[in-house]
């Protein structure tokens, strides 16, 4: 009864945002306003402009975006001789971000989050995505025509709800900021908006590991250190609620439209601890391709790949016991189809 509930709101929810799949708001830079160039003929000197943008305060340095998507997909069958099970499932993804551009200095700011379900017959409701990412970087050029910044970057990332390895749902194996991940670094950063490509390589970051839930801490999860229990199993020591590294730190974000209809996002990001086995690089790769059908209908086909060294699986023993094993790489596949609405 209780997932049947919680099915209704969300499905409110999707529907309640299904009209406006995907709404981009976007400003451009420095943008002035017909009133303020008016005498103002090319080529126009920086004091000049300083001029116009005070008495004129619709000059802007920021760049906005804001993306809200929805797909949903749902299967029913009646006297289908075949067999099958009713399902549904929907996914909401956003994408927020503010970019602040004046001359040597550029701060871009994004906020992601997505959270998808899914509910079929004879089985509880299920959690299929969830993510909240937090993305700061602010960089200084020594001149408006290179695209080289020297930046600091702060990366922040947990979830929303409970994990569970379904269809175990008595114990759960992740939660909210359990865990959590905290990257901040200082390095450099190549940033060509006609290309759409951004990379940055730090030589020096720090990654925090966050596992405030107290039972999967107990239990080592996520790499942090684990609780001590004597001969009897009582506990001595409880385990560690936080990890902390530092090592090399490079990520890359690339934008293509390989045709017309037809783009590519790929996302990577490559690190590995000066202390802790130095050389073992943790990898987070993000690749999608998004298919524009027409004006409305956008279909997206994503992969998602990562290996964290920290992260151990569990598995079966001998005795049908579950243990901790060695690090595995880590895949999820993804293909949806939702309307797209550009406001």
């Amino acid at each position: 009864m209780m997932s049947k509930s919680i099915l209704f709101v969300f499905m409110v929810l999707l529907l309640g945002v299904s009209h406006a799949q995907t709404r981009d708001s976007i400003v451009p830079i420095n943008q002035i306003t017909p009133l303020a160039v008016k005498n103002l003929s090319p080529p126009a000197s920086l004091n000049r402009l300083k001029r116009y943008s005070k008495r004129h305060p619709n000059i802007k340095f920021w760049k906005s975006l804001n993306r809200i998507g929805v797909d949903l997909s749902e299967v029913a069958f009646v006297n289908w001789n075949a067999g099958g099970a009713n399902s549904v499932a929907g996914l909401v993804n956003v994408d927020l971000k503010r970019i602040y551009e004046r001359k040597n200095l550029r701060w871009n700011n994004e906020l992601i989050a997505r959270y998808g379900i899914n509910q079929q017959k004879g089985q509880e409701l299920r959690k299929t995505d969830d993510h909240l990412e937090i993305n700061s970087t602010f960089g200084y050029r020594k001149d408006t025509l290179s695209n080289w910044y020297s930046s600091a970057k702060m990366n922040f990332s947990t979830q929303f709800s409970n994990g569970y390895n379904y269809p175990d749902i008595s114990n759960k194996i992740s939660t909210v900021m359990a865990p959590a991940y905290f990257f901040l670094g200082a390095g450099s950063e190549y940033n060509d908006e006609k290309l759409n490509l951004n990379i940055y390589a730090s030589p020096l970051t720090l990654r925090s590991t966050f596992v405030l839930d107290q039972e999967l801490a107990n239990n080592g999860s996520f790499g942090v250190e684990p609780a001590i229990y004597d001969e009897d199993g009582n506990l001595i020591k409880e385990g560690r609620n936080t990890r902390t590294e530092l090592g090399i730190l490079i990520t890359n974000e690339y934008n293509i439209q390989l045709f017309e209809n037809i783009g590519l996002t790929n996302k990577l990001s490559l690190y590995t601890d000066y202390i802790n086995k130095f050389g073992n690089i943790d990898v987070n790769w993000e690749l999608n391709f998004n298919f524009k059908v027409n004006e409305f209908v956008l279909a997206k086909l994503g992969s998602h790949l990562k290996y964290d060294d920290d992260i151990k699986m569990q598995q079966e023993n001998a005795d049908g016991e579950l243990v901790d094993g060695g690090p595995k790489v880590q895949w999820k596949q993804q293909l949806g189809i939702g309307v797209i609405v550009e406001l």
